[in-house]
């Protein structure tokens, strides 16, 4: 779109037979370019609907939220501070919060645009590009921010590069575009031209993109770690090293590369990596491809520390061993404490995501609410990103309250190449009777942990405990209900594996007694690294095994069997919880396409 002002009346300029060029006697109008055709080249191709952004043409750019010479640090007083000022000061450390372009990686974080040469200026002449809103990106000329041009770079036309300050959080604040405008003023007329661009939303990754880096916590060694030799005392987490000797093997067997974070003097403990962040990218057409930046989003947990309301200090670790080039941290906290276990919600372990299917080209995203719900703020950042609609399921039955809990995406042989792996209780409950059923009532489960907790077959059996089971059962009918109306899935398609679950007392809520086997990791599409459920045995096989296996194998998909009892099955989670993957998502289809 561009405009002309001048003190010449309209029948000059439209005098029949007189260019409208040689009538103004001046340079030709202000043209601004951006990459509207989403090829990554600047031509004339990109010249229609410049001025408007549609989900089909216009152009886009990065939130420049990486570290590419890594720059920002984390000293280590910072990781245990109580308050906010800590976090705030590390969300604001990034490319996009300085005014300089850093490194050649920076440079290519940068959106295209250019401005045609304008050969007929006078020296008097001069340029200004303006952003609207203007906090939401910077242009960068020659590696400098600027927003005046000279008559010298008019002439000669100019390359610009658009840095992106921030991603979409609240839609109803900002949408993710900008406008872009370009005058040119020279001899007191005045030509504009305008741009509109939008923000790359955020994409989460899925179950069956494989992991290229699988993370896991690891103990610092500091005083009063423990290392999971007797005596146990209340030591859980505790077991590390069989916990990593069989991510280990996991890991390599997928091809995957295994990175441990290793946790603070005080908070070590809080291992949880699936519930500190969730993986995300942002990307832009290039040539040749996508351009891509991964982003972590810190989960939304605020604590309150004797008083003081603090950001969940894990979340720190994310921004001192990941954060770097092409990986940025963005973050929505809590502006408080969320009341009793509320604030268990606010974790990724309670974002999932479908892959695509059907209407749904980049799938969606999986979510537990109900009676307790995530913090609101958290929430619309993560859910308004306009590409992954969200499917809400009522997890609030559960103690811990994540979607992860109870379904797990795999491949199959179906029309949308994935089914839902699910947690199920009545086929516990049907294992353990046919093991009683052949004497084995007296068997007794995690009968080869250290735990000191194994009940046996019988008393799993006893009426109180089905009932919890049973309860859980109907929860996860609901759950399932929602899911296969979202998704066009059909029940005979889901992939059952045998969790019981019982019920904590103290608060009335649901947990998996055995180690939930749909809350793994997958590796890939065809291998899954379960936690090890330590079932009754027949014939000296673990029933519970080997019925996960036999459906796992059915649908393609090898399990590779990780010790995680004490870890983090009786801290509430198990491998998926205490994991989290960066995955290849070169494959998938660009959002914009």
């Amino acid at each position: 779109m561009r405009r002309w002002t001048a003190g010449l009346a309209a029948a000059t300029l439209l005098t029949a037979g007189t260019p409208v060029l040689a009538a103004w006697g001046a340079a030709p109008p202000a043209h601004l370019t951006a990459d509207v055709n989403r090829d990554g080249l600047l031509t004339a191709a990109d010249d229609a609907g410049r001025d408007t952004w549609t989900d089909t043409r216009g152009a886009i750019f990065l939130p420049n939220l990486d570290d590419d010479e890594r720059r920002c640090t984390v000293a280590p007083a910072d990781l245990n501070a109580p308050g906010r000022t800590v976090d705030d000061k590390l969300a604001a450390c990034n490319d996009a919060a300085d005014d300089r372009i850093n490194g050649p990686r920076d440079a290519a974080d940068l959106a295209p645009l250019k401005i045609d040469a304008l050969r007929n200026l006078s020296a008097t002449a001069s340029g200004t590009v303006t952003i609207s809103p203007a906090d939401k990106a910077r242009i960068f000329v020659a590696a400098r921010p600027i927003g005046s041009l000279t008559a010298a770079q008019l002439r000669g036309g100019v390359r610009l590069g658009l840095e992106g300050r921030d991603i979409v959080r609240d839609p109803a604040r900002w949408d993710g575009r900008i406008t872009v405008t370009l005058t040119v003023r020279d001899n007191g007329r005045s030509s504009t031209d305008v741009v509109q661009m939008r923000v790359a939303p955020l994409m989460l990754q899925n179950d069956l993109q494989p992991a290229q880096t699988v993370l896991a916590g690891r103990p610092n060694n500091g005083p009063g770690w423990w290392n999971g030799s007797p005596p146990y005392q209340d030591g859980v987490p505790g077991e590390w090293q069989p916990f990593a000797r069989t991510l280990r093997a996991a890991s390599s067997s997928a091809g995957a590369r295994l990175k441990f974070v290793t946790g603070t003097a005080e908070g070590w403990k809080d291992m949880w990596l699936q519930d500190t962040f969730e993986p995300a990218t942002a990307s832009m057409p290039g040539v040749g491809g996508p351009h891509t930046m991964r982003i972590l989003i810190r989960s939304g947990n605020v604590w309150d520390f004797d008083g003081v309301a603090t950001p969940r200090p894990a979340g720190r670790l994310i921004y001192r061993d990941l954060r770097g080039p092409d990986v940025g941290v963005v973050q929505e906290l809590a502006t408080k404490a969320s009341p009793g276990l509320d604030d268990l919600l606010n974790m990724g372990g309670n974002l999932e995501t479908l892959p695509p299917y059907d209407g749904y080209p980049q799938g969606r995203i999986v979510y537990g609410a109900g009676e307790r719900r995530p913090d609101p703020a958290y929430l619309k950042m993560v859910t308004s990103q306009g590409y992954q609609p969200p499917v809400v399921i009522d997890t609030s039955w559960l103690m811990i309250g994540h979607a992860d809990e109870t379904t797990h995406v795999i491949r199959a042989e179906n029309a949308r190449g994935w089914t839902l792996a699910v947690a199920d209780p009545r086929l516990a409950a049907q294992l353990l009777r046919d093991v009683q059923r052949r004497g084995g009532g007296n068997q007794r489960l995690f009968a080869d942990t250290n735990s000191t907790s194994k009940p046996t077959v019988d008393s799993l059996l006893a009426a109180a405990k089905l009932a919890d089971n049973e309860a859980a059962a109907q929860h996860i009918d609901e759950q399932l209900a929602i899911l296969l109306k979202a998704t066009g899935l059909r029940a005979d398609e889901l992939v059952r594996l045998p969790v019981y679950f019982d019920r904590v007392p103290e608060y009335g809520l649901l947990k998996a007694l055995t180690p939930g086997l749909v809350n793994g990791l997958s590796l890939t599409d065809r291998q899954f690294a379960v936690p090890d459920p330590h079932g009754p045995r027949l014939n000296g096989r673990d029933v519970f095994r080997q019925t996960a296996e036999r459906a796992l194998a059915r649908n393609g998909v090898r399990a590779h069997w990780v010790e995680n009892f004490f870890w983090s099955h009786l801290g509430g989670g198990e491998v998926h919880c205490a994991t989290n993957a960066l995955r290849d998502v070169s494959g998938a289809t660009p959002w914009w396409s």
